[in-house]
């Protein structure tokens, strides 16, 4: 004989695991991915700790363009993460919120080419010796890592082509992101949307398993009024053979 309590025996589900419950509707919210492992937003955070401190170096204190250039910088990446974390209740504010962080991005990177120009520095374009080779170097998992001491060796010039490369790229990613998003929108609709829809197909199911319900029932109780009859029928049959194998009563 079995023992309940041998953890070895298998267990019999209770009622309450077998009994049929309505099931829940998938969710409506979106998931998204953590905003730290979005590699624009990991562009744009050394954006921010190369701007904060090319501003501290090279600007003077008490210079408005410190605080501009860090608001700006610090912009572009605070967006992007309160966009992401927007996005599971409202695809509008998710767009809005990355768009500030482009336009913030765009406002940095003409501080950065103003002070090359106001300085008379160099701005590196494709024809410049180390441009290939710098795009290449802040693209690689090496500079993300190295970053914080690379820039200390360093002049204003190398730092300024630096953010701009940086700039570049990270605008580029979010345009990209930006345009995903809107043609997701278009696909699958906002959050209102997805809620009534969700709300929707759930009921459509409650429906469809009510309607089947009922179907069963009304089988059920064709079946019982079959079974009804034909008991009847065997019960008048049995009461005739009874009446004429039994001895009749002589007087």
């Amino acid at each position: 004989m079995n023992n309940p309590n041998n953890p070895n025996n298998p267990k019999t589900p209770s009622p309450q695991t077998t009994q049929n419950t309505p099931t829940p509707p998938h969710t409506f919210l979106p998931r998204h991915g953590h905003y730290r492992n979005l590699r624009v937003y990991k562009v744009t955070e050394i954006i921010y700790d190369i701007t904060y401190y090319f501003t501290h170096k090279f600007l003077s204190r008490g210079d408005r363009t410190v605080d501009q250039m860090i608001q700006a910088a610090r912009s572009g990446k605070q967006n992007i993460a309160e966009g992401n974390q927007a996005a599971a209740t409202s695809s509008e504010t998710e767009i809005k919120l990355t768009n500030v962080a482009k336009a913030s991005l765009e406002e940095l990177l003409d501080d950065y080419e103003d002070y090359i120009r106001v300085r008379n520095l160099e701005q590196w374009g494709k024809s410049h010796p180390r441009y290939d080779k710098m795009r290449q170097y802040a693209r690689s998992d090496k500079f993300h890592n190295e970053y914080a001491l690379q820039i200390q060796h360093m002049n204003d010039e190398e730092i300024s082509n630096l953010c701009i490369t940086l700039i570049h790229q990270a605008i580029s990613m979010l345009h990209n992101l930006i345009t995903t998003m809107q043609n997701r929108f278009v696909t699958e609709g906002g959050i209102k949307e997805r809620m009534h829809q969700a709300r929707t197909g759930y009921r459509q199911k409650q429906d469809s398993r009510l309607t089947e319900l009922e179907q069963t029932l009304l089988n059920t109780q064709q079946q019982l009024a079959q079974a009804q009859t034909e008991a009847e029928y065997w019960k008048s049959a049995y009461e005739n053979i009874k009446k004429e194998l039994l001895p009749q009563p002589s007087f």
